[in-house]
């Protein structure tokens, strides 16, 4: 079974993310709280595509939500599936400055030298799982 990591980065990407979540949840019978609440041998054989499995039984989105202010995240947390994300799924360490037509980010010039905090991240997720052939992205 392959396993997709999915990428939110803006904030019209993580409200529509957060809408993702609570679908794709209902869809294999998690609740807000991380828990299945189902009996469909089909949902639990393919619950491992977007989730990884946690203590307790509860199940957490693979996926690493990104922004350059925490507002957008917040709003997320206390969304009615905000819950069910671990707080390292969370990356917002950059301050902006923007007006149409441009923009400035944190108080250092970014380079491919330094990862950002959310390649940083992105290898977490899929831990020792092999054979990564997917990453859902949506940037706004």
């Amino acid at each position: 079974m392959r396993e997709i990591v999915h990428l939110q980065a803006g904030q019209c990407s993580n409200q529509i993310g957060a809408k993702f979540w609570e679908v794709i949840s209902d869809e294999h019978g998690i609740e807000p709280t991380g828990t299945y609440h189902w009996d469909s041998d089909l949902q639990l054989e393919r619950i491992n595509v977007y989730y990884n499995e946690a203590t307790g039984g509860k199940y957490v989105p693979r996926a690493v939500l990104v922004d350059l202010e925490p507002g957008t995240m917040d709003s997320v947390r206390s969304g009615p599936f905000g819950q069910i994300f671990r707080p390292d799924n969370f990356v917002f360490d950059r301050v902006s400055l923007c007006h149409p037509g441009w923009c400035v980010m944190g108080q250092s010039q970014l380079t491919m030298a330094s990862p950002t905090p959310a390649e940083a991240t992105l290898p977490r997720q899929p831990k020792e799982k092999l054979g990564l052939q997917a990453r859902a992205t949506m940037l706004s």
